[in-house]
């Protein structure tokens, strides 16, 4: 299978589904195969087909090394439910395959899943958010619409004192400002955000990706102000909030062993009870943290968690997570920051018979993080790829970005100004600049290979020469070490004796002649 990653676009879950089972179809060996006293021709048994999808997810980019057998065989189950795969006896719409013997074979024909089209309402709201050859964003005459009810409250507050961190001083100095209103700045928030992600993702169309009308500006607002000193959310209703007794719970195992509070009595097994609390609240919950609106916005994003795209993806996921709900953000920064600590922690005892602590943090908080409303077959592989990333860069992808803050302040001083008319009109900073490595010889690479090696080494005997702290025996030790295993840059270092006698201030010592020395009498002490 050529490992490549699938474009962003519309059902890009859908998209990669069709690939997988092409490639499984098209590349998985068949072979003669005997069963019960009986030849079966051009068939294959579930361990083989375990053992060769296994090696295609761990060496494609859109999943990653992160897949697990037991993730590979849950997809061999879907593959037989849908009748990617049958029996050797025609059977197929169950998922009774497990990694053994049992013989599986391919259909005469293996349909492909078919995209739903999308519907009409939204194909026009996307329309009139269409880019012209310059791509510049109109936002004209878009509805508006008023945030979800997740309880969150915007107060008269909250709103004033955005509108002071974004009003230019100058306001009160010039004569000729336009009045910017609250709509205007929730537009330009709109527009800036959308600008910078249609940038991000490198995509011609926001169209494949989102409908601008799921870019809630009260939500971003909320989410880049109010924040604690370590950058999560806080929340004036507190009825969204996580239960304390989660929050406890959640504190426990992010600190353990230190915070456990050593006056409750503790067992054996505790934290798997403490851990399991925590799992069935989040995985109650009665949709995903990213919510199913924004699925196909971070299916797509997907594609760009890969080595050389690391900085774009989190750029993108951190604009991204800027749209969630604030609850939903909080929620999400909380458990990530549990799960990373979790499992980094050396001292946290296994939690689990058969996984180690990443592997389970994963594997229990993927479906609680991102899934399709529809369940696509492929959102367990999609999830764990996902919680992975952000597990290890969480930090920065749930930071509040400077820089959208900054466009935005200067957006709506052109905008007072009369320096542009409408808030879509595009005055917009550019991205922070990504660096590339750029491409040399296979002759220059080895000359700097060898060049960049041995100063290494060199500044390694340089350190070992000038620690003053090691012990006089212990630095010849090393030093005659490091002459054995390096004598030429030694011998560079040292080209006479006499400048390695320097270094230890020894003197030339002519050694004494060997003395005969007679056997002593001994005298009878009778």
């Amino acid at each position: 299978m050529e490992n490549r990653s699938v474009p962003p676009g519309p059902y890009r879950a859908t998209k990669l589904w069709n690939e997988v089972t092409t490639s499984f179809r098209s590349g998985m060996p068949l072979r003669k195969h005997r069963q019960h006293f009986k030849k079966y021709g051009n068939c294959f048994t579930a361990g083989e087909a375990v053992d060769w999808l296994y090696d295609l997810l761990r060496n494609n980019s859109n999943f990653g090394p992160e897949v697990t057998r037991q993730q590979t065989i849950q997809l061999l189950r879907k593959f037989l439910k849908n009748h990617v795969i049958e029996d050797i006896k025609g059977k197929w719409g169950s998922e009774n395959l497990d990694d053994n013997n049992q013989l599986f074979r391919f259909p005469v024909s293996s349909p492909l899943k078919t995209r739903p089209r999308r519907h009409p309402e939204l194909k026009n709201s996307i329309e009139n958010f269409s880019k012209d050859k310059d791509s510049i964003f109109k936002l004209r005459n878009l509805p508006r619409r008023t945030p979800k009810k997740h309880g969150l409250r915007f107060s008269q507050e909250n709103t004033e004192k955005m509108n002071c961190d974004i009003v230019n001083e100058d306001q009160e100095n010039s004569v000729d400002n336009r009045e910017i209103n609250q709509k205007d700045v929730e537009e330009v928030w709109r527009h800036v955000v959308l600008i910078y992600l249609q940038t991000i993702l490198g995509v011609s169309s926001l169209e494949e990706v989102i409908n601008p009308k799921q870019v809630i500006p009260q939500c971003i607002m909320y989410n880049m102000t109010n924040t604690s000193k370590h950058g999560v959310v806080i929340l004036q209703d507190k009825s969204d909030d996580l239960p304390h007794w989660v929050l406890s719970a959640m504190k426990c195992l992010a600190n353990w062993p230190r915070s456990n509070d050593m006056s409750n009595p503790t067992y054996v097994g505790f934290e798997r009870d403490v851990f399991r609390t925590i799992a069935d609240y989040f995985l109650d919950l009665p949709e995903p943290l990213l919510t199913f609106e924004y699925y196909e916005l971070f299916v797509n994003i997907l594609g760009l968690l890969q080595p050389h795209l690391e900085r774009i993806a989190i750029d993108a996921l951190q604009l991204c997570c800027l749209l969630l709900p604030p609850p939903n953000r909080r929620k999400l920064q909380l458990l990530m920051r549990m799960i990373s600590r979790m499992s980094h922690n050396v001292d946290m005892p296994q939690l689990h018979d058969a996984m180690g602590t990443r592997s389970l943090m994963i594997h229990t908080f993927s479906r609680c993080v991102l899934r399709c409303a529809e369940e696509v077959d492929l959102d367990e592989l999609l999830a764990a790829r996902l919680v992975s990333f952000l597990m290890d860069h969480h930090q920065e992808i749930l930071q509040v970005p400077s820089y959208l803050q900054t466009t935005v302040e200067e957006h709506l001083d052109y905008l007072r100004r009369g320096h542009i008319k409408n808030p879509s009109d595009v005055l917009i900073a550019p991205l922070p600049t990504y660096s590339y490595c750029k491409q040399i010889s296979a002759q220059e690479f080895e000359e700097q290979k060898v060049s960049t090696s041995q100063a290494a080494v060199a500044e390694l005997l340089e350190n070992i020469i000038k620690n003053k702290s090691l012990p006089l025996k212990e630095k010849r030790k090393k030093l005659k070490q490091f002459q054995k295993e390096y004598p030429l840059i030694y011998q560079k270092r040292f080209p006479t004796s006499e400048s390695e006698a320097a270094l230890f201030g020894d003197k030339p010592t002519i050694k004494q002649p060997m003395l005969i020395l007679k056997k002593p009498k001994f005298r009878s002490l009778r």
